[in-house]
């Protein structure tokens, strides 16, 4: 049995008799260990900026204290920023793909670590939306590099029949690290109602995982097969993408194995993930509901009506920073029925115009705003219904009223958010564990044909149909199983669709190269909801199911596929 410093002899000698994990020694539980340590983190970083995309967008975007920025911006710029980091991942993972091949898997590794976690916690000083996006892609380069040379260097020194089994078990363990960002953000959420930036603590906590490096530096070797390789071959030919294409087997397998990867990221980066979003929405309604029940509708009705009235002393307000800072703003605000959003329309316009020095009364405002006649008439009765000669002081009690009750809102779908990053990823453990088995008996294709149509028809599923508490405890794990699962087969068929010399390079391009074309995943979700479906009272959901006719592009490369099931990995 070798010691933590030695190198395991070559795998393919190993017995086909007994369970697969008897098959491992000292060392190979070790270099799984550190793989799937790496992996782990990488993916609690992935999904820390899930979960602090929304709440860092409406800080970043707000143009002011007491002017919000729109829903609509928050899903247009939080889809280019999932964009931006999706293109920080794909450069990051081809050129540490290139150099896993040249300078070595565990060199590279420690690489990718402290870059990862050094501009996570660097992430948490953004001051504008750019400065965020710029921070997120330079994490997306160490992010992006760790998968490929994580996943090459388990390959490499796994027994033959353990590697599949230990590859899928490296995928799956990335579920823990998703399911850690989200008790992050549950353990996170009282900040909230502090008015304490949440999202900004998680991303100093995602720093952590740069003590890892130091484990990786002392104890782990380069496996014997790369370098066995790297004396035997000249060093150019090593991470070369002209060796990778010109070579037409190689070449065969990158396309494929491209449009594969590029399939399913675009599904989970481009749909899975905007879950989290997705309930927030949900949960939103449901509490507003009963907020409703409590009248805080009608009471909102008299601060819109007191700030039409009393422009004077809002203006006052208005011109003192701090005091400012206390005003709500106008998304804060609940129309009397859902989906109506009178309130925030006429209380944004009054603030306009109170801090232009133009004040108008309710009449004169809403004359002067272009809109159709039966939302202006509608818009005037509920400014001059009831009572609207109330004293000075309850403005400021209307508006610790509305912030409080916000702040405490934002806690609960906080809370909703990360019990659906921790649903979801419960789901994809199993998910990816299940396709190791799957694939084991039916083989590679197969295994993969049936995962994308499940995934397309589970997001279908999502989108289309989630809208209650309940169905967060049985759909979502469905849709993190299917979608997920596909990710369990990266891991496995990559490295064995490569030789070593190019095993790296050759999963990197994949994997990385299909975030290139997943980047418009985001962006096309986030225009869709702006664009073409901003009628409907939740555009994310015919967005999403549009989009999720993605998986069958999947589907159709796979006759191109190579079975490797039961083979060795190809030299």
């Amino acid at each position: 049995m070798h010691g933590f410093d030695a190198a395991p002899d070559a795998p393919e000698t190993t017995s086909s008799s007994g369970p697969w994990w008897k098959e491992l020694n000292r060392y190979h539980w070790f270099v799984l260990i550190v793989a799937a340590l790496g992996w782990l983190f990488d993916t609690m970083d992935q999904q820390l900026f899930n979960l602090a995309r929304v709440p860092a967008m409406r800080e970043l975007l707000a143009p002011s204290p007491g002017v919000s920025a729109s829903a609509g911006d928050v899903d247009f710029y939080g889809g280019i920023a999932t964009a931006i980091f999706l293109l920080g991942w794909a450069s990051g993972g081809l050129g540490f793909g290139i150099m896993g091949d040249r300078i070595g898997r565990a060199k590279t590794m420690l690489l990718t670590i402290l870059l990862y976690s050094a501009f996570t916690g660097l992430s948490a000083l953004s001051w504008d939306f750019w400065s965020f996006a710029f921070f997120r892609f330079l994490t997306g380069l160490g992010v992006g590099g760790e998968f490929a040379v994580g996943v090459a260097l388990v390959a490499e020194v796994m027994p033959l029949k353990a590697r599949p089994f230990a590859l899928g078990l490296l995928q799956a363990l990335s579920a823990v690290g998703n399911i850690s960002a989200a008790i992050i953000s549950l353990l996170l959420a009282d900040l909230e109602e502090h008015g304490v930036s949440a999202w900004r603590v998680m991303f100093v906590i995602g720093a952590g995982p740069a003590l890892l490096a130091i484990l990786i530096r002392r104890r782990l070797k380069e496996p014997e097969q790369w370098q066995a390789a790297s004396t035997e071959q000249i060093q150019k030919q090593f991470g070369s993408y002209g060796e990778l294409f010109g070579n037409p087997r190689w070449r065969k397998n990158a396309i494929v194995g491209l449009i594969m990867a590029a399939s399913g990221v675009i599904g989970l980066w481009g749909i899975g993930f905007f879950s989290f979003d997705l309930s927030r929405s949900v949960f939103r309604k449901t509490f507003e509901i009963e907020l409703r029940k409590d009248n805080q509708a009608e009471k909102d009705r008299e601060f819109v009506r007191y700030v039409a009235n009393n422009p004077e002393i809002v203006k006052q307000k208005l011109d003192d920073p701090i005091e400012a800072k206390k005003l709500p703003q106008p998304n804060q605000l609940l129309g009397l029925v859902p989906g109506n959003k009178d309130a925030e329309f006429l209380y944004s316009n009054l603030l306009t115009q109170i801090k232009a020095g133009t004040p108008k009364n309710g009449e004169e405002l809403l004359s002067s705003i272009e809109q159709p006649a039966e939302d202006r008439t509608r818009r005037l009765e509920y400014l001059t219904q009831g009572d609207s000669s109330a004293p000075a002081s309850t403005l400021d009690e209307h508006a610790t009223r509305i912030t409080t009750r916000a702040k405490k809102l934002n806690k609960q779908l906080t809370f909703w958010a990360a019990m659906t990053s921790i649903m979801q990823n419960l789901g994809s453990f199993f998910g990816i564990y299940a396709f190791t088995y799957v694939t084991h008996y039916v083989g590679r294709r197969a295994a993969f044909a049936v995962t994308f149509l499940l995934a397309m028809l589970s997001t279908i599923m999502v989108f289309g149909y989630l809208t209650e508490f309940s169905q967060i405890f049985w759909m979502i794990p469905i849709m993190g199983f299917c979608q997920l699962a596909l990710f369990g087969g990266y891991a496995i068929y990559f490295p064995e669709l490569f030789p070593t010399h190019l095993r790296s390079t050759g999963t990197s391009f994949c994997y990385n190269v299909g975030r290139f074309v997943a980047a418009c995943g985001p962006l096309t979700l986030g225009t869709l909801s702006k664009y073409v479906f901003s009628s409907y009272a939740e555009p994310m959901r015919p967005a999403a199911v549009t989009m999720s006719v993605i998986f069958l592009i999947g589907l159709l490369a796979l006759p191109f596929a190579p079975e490797t099931k039961g083979k060795p990995l190809p030299e």
